[in-house]
C-alpha cells in the first residue's frame, strides 16, 4: 500500500503512475533499495559496535546495551559513511570518541562486513529490477548512488550493474569531496550526470538520512522504501521528507507487486 504526504490546502493529490513518467531522471539509493546489503551492513555494524561496548563499557549503565540492529541502524547508521555512522553511533551513547577511535570501530565494521559479502554475496530486490526495467524501457535515466564504496561490487553481484546508466559511489564521494547525507550532494551529483534538473528528477531511498536529502536537494519526487524496520517506519519516512512510500518498488509498476 503506497503511503502520501498529505497535500496542501490547494493541492490535489496527484495519480503516481503520471509522475513517474513525467520525471526526467530517477536516483536510487543502493543498500537496502536495489539490493538486499543493508541486512549485512547491519549485521557487521551490531558485530564490532558490540564489542567496543564490551571493551569499553560507558559510565551509564543504560548506555551499555547492546545495538539495536534495526531501530538504531535506522537511525544513526543507515545511509551514512562508515566514518559518520560510526560518530553518530558513539555520540548517542554518551561516548567522547576520538578520531582515531572513529576510525576504528569504523574500519572494523568494514572488515566484517567485506567478510560477510564475499562469503555469502547479496541480491537485487526483485520489485526494484521491475521499476528500474520499466523506466529504461520508458527511456529514463536511471543512476544508483551510495555513501558506500562497495556499491559497484555490490550491483555487480547482484547482476544488475548494467542497468543503470550512471554510479556515485563512496569513492567517488570521497574523491569530490562530497558532503554525506542528510546533505544532498551524493543526489545532486548523480542527477547531474544523467543530465536532470534535481526539480524533474525523483530519488529512491529506504533512510531517513537519505529521505531528508533528497527533500533538501529540492528533488521533484522523494520516494521512501519501507522494507518493514518497524512499525512506524513509514511515517518517519514521510516527515523526514518523502512524498510517497512504499514497501516493494513493483507497487509503483502499472500492475503492482507482483503476486
Amino acid at each position: 500500500m503506497i503511503m502520501r504526504r498529505p497535500a496542501g490546502p490547494e493541492t490535489a493529490p496527484a495519480t503516481l503512475a503520471p509522475v513517474l513518467r513525467d520525471v526526467h531522471a530517477v536516483v536510487f539509493d543502493t543498500d537496502g533499495v536495489i539490493t538486499d546489503s543493508a541486512r549485512v551492513h547491519a549485521a557487521a555494524w551490531k558485530t564490532a559496535f558490540d564489542a567496543f561496548l564490551r571493551a569499553h563499557p560507558p559510565a551509564d549503565p543504560d548506555m551499555r546495551r547492546p545495538f539495536d540492529e534495526h531501530e538504531e541502524y535506522l537511525r544513526h547508521v543507515d545511509g551514512r559513511s562508515r566514518l559518520d555512522g560510526a560518530a553518530a553511533f558513539l555520540a548517542a551513547r554518551g561516548i567522547e570518541a576520538s578520531p582515531d577511535t572513529v576510525r576504528a570501530v569504523a574500519a572494523d565494521k568494514e572488515r566484517l562486513f567485506t567478510e560477510r559479502l564475499r562469503e555469502h554475496g547479496v541480491d537485487a530486490y526483485p520489485g526494484t529490477v521491475r521499476l528500474v526495467r520499466a523506466l529504461r524501457d520508458a527511456g529514463v535515466p536511471r543512476a544508483a548512488a551510495s555513501a558506500s564504496r562497495h556499491a559497484g561490487e555490490l550491483l555487480s553481484r547482484a547482476g544488475v550493474l548494467d542497468l543503470f546508466d550512471v554510479l556515485v559511489d563512496g569513492a567517488e564521494a570521497a574523491r569530490l569531496g562530497l558532503a554525506g547525507k542528510p546533505e544532498p550532494d551524493l543526489f545532486l551529483e548523480a542527477v547531474r550526470r544523467l543530465g536532470a534538473p534535481a526539480d524533474r528528477a525523483a530519488v529512491v531511498e529506504d533512510a531517513l538520512a537519505g529521505v531528508a536529502a533528497g527533500r533538501r536537494g529540492g528533488f521533484a519526487l522523494v520516494v521512501g522504501v519501507d522494507r518493514a524496520a518497524g512499525a512506524d517506519t513509514g511515517a518517519r519516512l514521510l516527515r523526514h521528507g518523502a512524498d510517497i512510500v512504499v514497501h516493494d518498488l513493483a507497487e509503483l509498476c502499472s500492475g503492482g507487486a507482483p503476486k
